[in-house]
Order: structure tokens, then sequence, then C-alpha cells
């Protein structure tokens, strides 16, 4: 067992374990989530939110951290930046190399485009190569994209721009079929069928993995064809876009790259811009541990909202109800929505199961945080926590389940000497997912023209909280959307004659009108960590 006071909290689930099996808690009704998030989401927590003073999103909230972020100063300012020394010209320019980076280079380079793709890290250190649980398609006779669409809007808080969850959900099998074909693993069963389960507020088993492993095995697959590609993609790793660059036209024709590793300051011209920069995780919002890969800093919203794209729900992030909570080694990792699609069930200091295992993820999160606040959580060395009962999974479908299925989970914790097949484990709300991000038409256009923009960097396709599934889906989905769509724009498009950075001097002087004085610097590109910072305060 875990060989200290935790033990005797884990005999009171253990004690409890049969009982719990049997008992099925009631889905909330809508005034029950909605009193629930009211009261324990942390997006509703008025004090972490502050108006946005310059910009398209004037008048606006956002949370502190990002506030900072979108009114910092430029890494550079323009002036010191010469723009006569190109350094690349490409048709299209694809900025993140994760799952939706690099579904859009490969349908940009199917379609003919000169692809250059540049990452501030490696191909695949992305949040798309974190994700574990799933991806969701109605692709099955009992299931359709019709009803992928109401799961998807109404978990979403009916928020999501139905234009992009129609092209979410429609694209849906195709976009597994692509996958497959292209080589990911796919659990099947010995027919070939491919196996489905559900995820939370899933009415249907869409849920397509590859054990627990999903993210990394979609991101090897596609990480693996971008490189195949070398006649028509080049990547650039290690560098970081720090500023798109515009046309006289104030159309997006490139973008200053940073090379954090020489600190090379580089100028890349395109026909057409991808901003594919993921998420915010790093940012930790409110001090919470988070379960991003190391440089989901929000660059892209910054880079975006200088050159004057709006932002879209910027105000809603996504707490994965089951980050671990111990060992502190592993604080914040994702501990994957199949483990309850399995069967394993929430549980507090009491031993009781006091809220369905698949509600949505925001209500989930919500109950955790209740539970904690309300003393019924166990006190761990950072944080206050749940149990999740891990065990009931082979008492439900057998020993030997957990290796079989979610074998990621077994090996992060047996490492730190707990066995989930025989104990329970802690969780607490993780930084999981950024609902809002750069609005963006079903066709992946920014407000400004060639700027696409694919991802989590996106606002409007999750609405206000995202399913299970549906992020692995989205980068696929509208990766896809944006290489095609970057590639027809570049048929009809020259490269820019002359470029500017005119606009960043307008934002600069907006900045300084509005008096807002700072010394941060934008984007953040990486994030900062000292012995002080808050996600490893003591919280709750």
């Amino acid at each position: 067992m875990y060989g200290n006071y935790l033990d005797e909290e884990a005999k009171v689930v253990e004690a409890n374990r049969e009982r719990n099996m049997k008992y099925e808690p009631a889905r909330l009704t809508a005034e029950e989530k909605d009193e629930l998030l009211l009261k324990f989401h942390p997006d509703r927590i008025k004090e972490q939110f502050k108006e946005i003073k310059i910009g398209p999103n004037k008048g606006q909230k956002a949370p502190l951290e990002l506030v900072d972020m979108l009114e910092a100063k430029p890494r550079l300012e323009p002036d010191q930046i010469d723009l006569s020394k190109i350094n690349y010209e490409t048709d299209v320019l694809v900025i993140g190399g994760g799952g939706a980076g690099c579904s859009a280079a490969i349908e940009a380079s199917n379609a003919g485009a000169k692809v250059l793709l540049v990452t501030k890290l490696r191909v695949g250190d992305a949040n798309t190569m974190m994700a574990e649980g799933g991806i969701q398609a109605a692709d099955k006779p009992n299931d359709s994209p019709a009803q992928h669409y109401l799961d998807a809007f109404g978990g979403g808080h009916f928020d999501g721009k139905p234009e992009l969850v129609y092209t979410l959900t429609n694209n849906a099998p195709s976009a597994i079929k692509w996958l497959n074909e292209l080589g990911v693993e796919f659990d099947k069963e010995a027919d070939g069928t491919m196996v489905t389960t559900h995820g939370g507020g899933t009415s249907r088993k869409r849920m397509h993995a590859c054990k627990d492993y999903s993210g990394a095995e979609i991101m090897r697959t596609l990480r693996d064809e971008t490189f195949n590609r070398k006649n028509s993609i080049t990547v650039v790793d290690f560098t970081a876009a720090i500023e798109i660059i515009k046309d006289k036209k104030g159309n997006a024709a490139g973008a200053v790259l940073l090379n954090i590793e020489t600190n090379e300051i580089m100028i890349a011209k395109a026909k057409v811009v991808i901003l594919a920069t993921g998420g915010a995780g790093r940012m930790h919002y409110q001090g919470f541990p988070t379960s991003n890969h190391y440089g989901a800093t929000a660059d892209g919203l910054v880079m975006a909202y200088r050159a004057g794209a709006k932002l879209m729900y910027q105000d809603s992030l996504q707490y994965h109800p089951t980050g671990a909570a111990y060992p502190s080694q592993i604080l914040g990792k994702l501990v994957t929505e199949k483990v309850r699609s399995l069967g394993a069930k929430l549980v507090n200091a009491k031993g009781e199961v006091y809220i369905h295992p698949l509600e949505t993820r925001d209500v989930n999160a919500s109950g955790i945080i209740r539970e904690c606040r309300n003393g019924n959580g166990i006190k761990t060395e950072i944080c206050d926590a749940v149990w999740l009962d891990t065990p009931m999974i082979e008492k439900i479908h057998g020993e030997g389940t957990i290796l079989k299925r979610i074998p990621a989970m077994y090996n992060m914790f047996i490492k730190y000497g707990i066995d989930i097949t025989k104990e329970p484990i802690l969780v607490y709300p993780t930084l999981h997912y950024q609902n809002g991000g750069i609005e963006i038409d079903r066709n992946c256009h920014s407000g400004v023209g060639n700027l696409l923009v694919a991802g989590e960097a996106t606002g409007g396709v999750h609405g206000t909280n995202r399913l299970m599934g549906n992020s692995l889906l989205d980068v696929v989905v509208f990766g896809r959307v944006a290489g095609i769509e970057a590639a027809k724009i570049c048929k009809t498009t020259e490269l820019a004659k002359e470029i500017t950075l005119d606009f960043v001097k307008d934002f600069e002087n907006e900045r300084v009108k509005a008096g807002i004085k700072t010394e941060m610097i934008s984007p953040k590109v990486l994030p900062t960590y000292t012995h002080g910072n808050p996600v490893f305060e003591k919280k709750n």
C-alpha cells in the first residue's frame, strides 16, 4: 500500500468497494449542474479575471495571466528587426509541430504546396502527444454525426459555433479513416472492427483508442508522415515564432522566428500562415498544476491578437477532473478519462461515491473541488484530493484488464510503488485544455487575411467545455481543413514584395495610450519555474 498515513484512508475505500460497485449515482439535472459550476468551477471565480484594455477584445474579461501577456511588450521592438534579410521563403508557413500543425502540413503538401513547419521544441512535443483516452467519431451503425453533434454542442453548454461543431462531427469518420490508412494502430477486434467506448457526456460508444497511448500513437504517425515528405515539407525545430509579419494590405505574410538555442532572429516569408501553436497549460492559471507539455504558453493567442485577430471564449479553460495528486513527482499528470469509462468511480474521504463518474469534465472537476472544500477530501503533500477507485476495473472486467487497456496508467504509478490494480489513486483537477482561443470560420480563417488557425489555439469549436476525445479529433479535422485551404489560397497569391511590422508599433501606441505600464514581454515562449512558483504551493 502507500506506506504512510494514506494507508488508513485507502482502507476506507476498500471497505466500501463492493457497495460502491453496485451503486449507480443519478446524473445531475441541468439545474444541479449549473449550481455546482457556479459555486466551484475555477472559471467562475471573478477575482481571477480582469478586463482587457486594448485590442480586438477590449472590454472583455480574460484570466489575469493571459491579460498580462496580451498587454505585454513585444519580445523585440519592430525597429530592432531587419525585415530585408529573408531566411526562408515558402508557400505555407505552419507554426507548431503538434497534431494540428502536422495534419495541416501533410494536407498542404498533398495539394502541391511547399511547406515550412517551424516548432519551438521538436515535432511531436505537443499536447497531442500527451492525450491518452482516445478520439471520437460516429462511424458505427448505431451512431451518427448528428448524434455526435448533439453531444458535443450540448457538452459545450451550447456555446460552440454551430458551423464549427458541424465540421468537427461530420468530418470525424473520414478523419479516423485517414489516420487508419496512414498507419495509426487503433484497438481492433480480431475481425478488424474498431473497439469503441464511452466518454463523459457521450450518448454512444464512439471513442476510438490505441490503449491509453492514443495521442502518442497518432502523433507518431503524423510526425513520421511529415518527415517522410522532405521534398515538400521543411522542418525547423527549436525555433519559436515571436511575431506575425504582414504585407502592405494587412494580410499575414510570414513570421519573425527566434532560435531558442542560439537566440538568432530569422525571417520567414510565406503566402499563407497557419497558426497551430496549441494550448496554455504552462501559464498555470490560478496556480493550478497542468497536464500540458512544456511549450504550452499561449504564444499563438498573443501573436494573433497583436496582428488584429479576435479571441473567442478566452475566459474559458478546461480543468480535467482527474490529474494525479499523489505522489508529488507526478502532480498534475493526466489520469485519462478512460479509467472512469472502464468503471472506476470517484470516492470521497468518507468512502462515498458522490457523483456519476462520466458527468462532463467541468462538472466532475467542480464536484471534486466541492468535496475538498467541504472537508470530504484526503489531505496530500500539496493539495486535498479524492480517490479514484481503480481496482473496480479488474473486478468488473476481470484480472489483467488494466494492463491490457490502460498500461500507461499502470506504468505511471507503479514507478512510485502504487499498484492501481490493487490500490485506489488520488486525483485533483489539473489545467488541461484551452477551450477558448482565436476565433475562426469553418475554413480556419481568422479575422486577419491569409492567417489560418487550427487546433487548440482556436476558440468556438468546443464552446465553453470540451468532451473527451474531441481534442484529438479537433487537431486532425481542422488541421486538415487548414492545410487544404492554405494550398488553395497559394494558387492565387504571390509572395509579398513588401513586408511590415507597423501593426506592432500601432499596438504599442495603443498600449501606451491605455496607460499600461509593464516590464513583461510576450509571447512567453517557455515557462519560468522558480521555488516560489504558485503551482508548488499548498492548494485548497
